[in-house]
């Protein structure tokens, strides 16, 4: 037997040894998928199979790479470095990189990434004439998105009478006219988006029989992770590859499927054996990760969910500590729990840091963690936070390199052409653009025929020297690496030298954010890493295309010794020692918009199986009396989820009180309209045996048995500010630290922190009589003064 068989359990062995054929694995939470698929993989190179004709499909660029290393050790050589595997977005893009001239797109294309998305809507949508603040680029993008992951086009979607129904019902009746206008301004660009990967190789493959002959031959095996995660435009993909030769294999666990809010279907994986009529099913159950007691609390929670294929986790590891179920009076008093119990645990059971993790429904949750962990001088990483490469600094600095490599990029080329100043103000770019668009060409050939277009001459000149410039930085492409280019592009501009000259500690750390850039593609163009298929695979546009697909997780080292910080949507395939599971209260967890279907709700259950199965020793389950939303204080009633624990494996006498302080509150909204009582239909009198009564409306005076942490605390009154007669809320979508902004509520103050996701930005603004608040700028009204 070959040694990286042993130590494969049963169910595991049979899912590696399997050859020929559709094969579906069941992989429960913590069931060593990772371990089935890398030696899955090692096994069919072990006995023959080319690494060349495998492709393996995972969900982070992380995921692949560990799993190439793991295949390298089990066979002793480097033949992994030939496998096809990365994320779909990366391998397709790779692929796409050759066969794009057959769509009508250049090999060189960019790929724009969320921002650069977002900009180009708004750019159609001003084109258009439409209100941006109506027709807001976020709300836009996802339906663009939702469209394109369906492989819905813009003629379909303009003639389909549901989602035209969808439109006019949100009162945004022209989407499809900006989902054509943008589609169209993307190929002028020579640009795809993160979603034109999918849906561009998907037309490739229908479109061109050769290459979908090419690459059918090539890829004889096909394995897929997280398969439960798949939207349709993948599903047809997969499809339209493994019909050859049917060596299909995917991996998945439907009991995780947590992503329909990106266009995941669950029924992908659901339907698989009706799609493969002969295909293999091997279920993983054996668990390695979770104690008994947190496994058998997961195994309960999932039960209530109907669309499901049955399994039963178990393992061998002890009973294990039972869930601690705590309540907190406060948002801000759950935070303070968590970091006083961190630092106990981290004394009496001698964890690390790294050991933790503090997960929740929405990254707006974040805040009250964050402060408290600082205040106790405990190290975190927050993952959804700003990005290293959304930094200003460094996309203006990217932004360079793209124009580089694709000079009709026009988001790129409209973000750099005047930084650092060189005399190319607002009205000649609106010209550039103007001519552009009537012409129906790009605004780099109208820079190049600037002479035609009659600028003045001061501004002609301006331009052509910045025509120069490019292309020469571009004469270098075929000779040099990636970080010769970026080199000399940052000493011809100036534009290191102008970030050296700035000494305030804003400018150090955008300078010092700017060499971690250039060292970053130093040790890119140094590593031995090279892919078959590939042309100057050290070059330019090769390592733009790469950091245009890291995720949040690539970015992030989730082994340094600090606790984590993360939605659960972003902790899905991590484990921790202890975790933290926040929030767990009605319109919330589940979440507001997701109870007015049993689909919908079923996800929310799954997302809640997803953050029990993350602990791997100890768990506890917080929630709140009370919580800051959208600015205002809610009374809050606890998830109907917590019901769903089972009693023996559930402490209920944390946070003070014993069982009487788990207390539920007023019924929610949802048992009201339902007719039930606390809980989902349980009797007022069968929660208040449970549960103790509920907490009366006034407010209760602390006791000496009441710990610190969960007393209430006076609110302190903002000073009164009287806004400006000229008041108007300007849009903040590229609010900048340093600016000066005005807060109908909070008056004056200077923004110093901006942090939280794309979807969800927060800035931290330091005001003149109300100190630092932290300011969700989806809901906030802001002037920008300066």
């Amino acid at each position: 037997m070959q040694d990286y068989l042993q130590g494969l359990n049963a169910q595991q062995r049979e899912a590696v040894l399997h050859r020929d054929g559709p094969l579906m694995i069941v992989a429960g939470a913590g069931s060593g998928k990772t371990k089935v698929l890398t030696t899955r993989i090692a096994h069919l190179m072990a006995t023959g199979v080319d690494a060349f004709n495998i492709l393996a499909l995972t969900f982070t660029n992380k995921a692949a790479k560990e799993m190439k290393e793991r295949i390298e050790k089990v066979l002793q050589n480097s033949e992994a470095r030939n496998l096809y595997i990365g994320t779909f977005h990366s391998v397709f893009a790779r692929i796409l990189r050759g066969e794009a001239h057959r769509i009508g797109y250049p090999n060189d294309f960019t790929i724009y990434d969320t921002d650069d998305t977002k900009s180009v809507i708004k750019t159609v949508v001003n084109e258009l004439n439409l209100d941006d603040k109506h027709y807001k680029p976020a709300a836009v993008y996802n339906r663009i998105s939702g469209a394109k992951n369906a492989l819905v086009g813009p003629v379909e979607y303009a003639n389909d009478y549901a989602i035209q129904q969808e439109d006019m019902r949100t009162n945004r009746p022209a989407i499809a006219q900006i989902y054509d206008a943008y589609v169209k301004r993307c190929y002028k660009n020579g640009a795809m988006d993160f979603d034109d990967l999918l849906l561009k190789f998907y037309e490739l493959l229908k479109n061109v029989p050769e290459s979908l002959s090419k690459y059918q031959r090539k890829f004889k095996y096909i394995l897929v992770d997280e398969y439960q995660d798949t939207n349709p435009a993948q599903y047809e993909v997969i499809k339209l590859l493994g019909a050859m030769h049917e060596n299909v294999c995917v991996v998945g666990d439907d009991a995780q499927s947590i992503y329909s809010f990106r266009g995941a279907t669950i029924e992908n994986i659901l339907q698989f054996q009706k799609d493969y009529e002969d295909a293999k099913v091997v279920k993983l159950e054996q668990n390695y990760r979770s104690s008994k007691s947190i496994l058998d609390v997961a195994n309960e929670v999932i039960k209530n969910n109907k669309g499901q294929i049955p399994k039963n986790l178990w393992t061998e590891k002890g009973e294990g500590e039972k869930i601690k179920l705590v309540r907190l009076n406060t948002d801000n008093d759950e935070g303070k729990y968590v970091a006083d119990t961190i630092q106990e645990q981290k004394l009496r059971n001698h964890y690390n840091n790294r050991d933790f993790a503090i997960l929740y429904r929405t990254n707006a949750q974040s805040r009250a963690f964050e402060e408290s962990l600082r205040r106790m001088g405990i190290p975190y990483t927050m993952f959804g936070g700003l990005s290293f490469y959304s930094r200003k600094e460094i996309k203006d600095y990217v932004a360079y390199l793209r124009v580089i490599v694709n000079p009709r990029d026009e988001e790129a080329l409209k973000r750099i052409i005047n930084y650092p100043v060189r005399g190319i103000g607002k009205t000649t770019i609106d010209k550039t653009v103007l001519v552009a668009n009537q012409n129906n060409i790009s605004m780099w050939e109208v820079l190049e025929r600037a002479r035609e277009v009659g600028f003045k001459a001061g501004t002609l000149e301006a331009i052509e020297n910045f025509v120069v410039m490019i292309k020469s930085f571009a004469s270098m492409l075929q000779s040099k690496n990636a970080y010769d280019v970026a080199v000399h592009v940052g000493k011809q501009t100036n534009f290191v030298k102008e970030l050296f000259n700035d000494k305030s500690t804003e400018g150090v750390q955008r300078y010092e954010n700017v060499q971690e850039l250039l060292n970053s593609i130093k040790e890119w163009t140094e590593s031995p890493d090279t892919e078959e298929g590939e042309v100057n695979d050290k070059g330019l546009g090769s390592y733009l295309q790469q950091i245009t697909l890291l995720t949040d997780a690539d970015e992030k080292d989730p082994n340094a010794d600090t606790v984590k910080l993360m939605s659960i949507h972003a902790a899905k395939g991590l484990e921790f020692g202890c975790v933290f599971a926040a929030g767990l209260e009605e319109m919330l967890f589940p979440n507001a918009l997701s109870i007015n279907s049993r689909e919908e709700l079923e996800e929310e259950r799954r997302l809640f199986y997803v953050v029990i199965t993350r602990a791997k020793e100890r768990l506890w389950i917080s929630y709140a009396n009370t919580r800051y939303r959208f600015g205002n204080l809610v009374q809050n009633e606890p998830s109907r989820f917590l019901e769903e624990l089972p009693e023996q494996y559930v402490d209920r006498s944390f946070a003070g009180g014993g069982m009487r302080n788990q207390g539920i509150g007023n019924r929610s909204a949802y048992d009201r309209m339902n007719g039930g009582g606390w809980g989902g239909g349980q009797s007022a009198n069968q929660a208040e045996k449970r549960y103790g009564p509920p907490p009366s409306k006034k407010a209760s005076t602390p006791t000496s048995t009441t710990p610190s942490y969960i007393s209430p605390k006076p609110q302190n009154k903002p000073v009164e500010h009287v806004p400006s007669a000229d008041f108007v809320a300007s849009d903040v979508s590229n609010l900048q630290v340093g600016q000066r902004v005005e807060h109908q509520k909070f008056g004056f103050g200077e923004v110093v922190k901006m942090e939280g996701s794309a979807h969800n930005p927060i800035a931290t603004v330091k005001f003149e009589l109300n100190g630092e608040k932290k300011i969700m700028l989806n809901y906030a009204r802001l002037r920008i003064i300066e």
